[in-house]
């Protein structure tokens, strides 16, 4: 199974980039997504515990065991779109 990383971005340049050094074996790009949107939504639930002030300028940008970014989830898609279905 391929592993990804979850590295978070919670402002721009290097010093704003939380490194993953592990990451986790996934079965895709789809199950890193899901995961990711799983933790986002735990970081947000959880969020008097850090010293990140708006969750919703932060992403997680995944990448690939080459090191190469493959997806980025910003933390607002856990939120659901107003203007959606229903």
């Amino acid at each position: 199974m391929p592993r990804y990383f979850f590295h978070v971005r919670h402002r721009e340049g290097p010093a704003g980039l939380a490194i993953d050094e592990e990451g986790d074996e996934l079965a895709d790009v789809e199950a890193a997504r899901a995961r990711a949107l799983a933790v986002a939504r735990r970081m947000i639930a959880q969020d008097r515990l850090t010293l990140i002030r708006d969750w919703m300028v932060c992403s997680f940008e995944i990448a690939d065991e080459a090191g190469e970014r493959v997806l980025t989830v910003p933390f607002g898609d856990t939120v659901p779109d107003e203007d959606g279905p229903g």
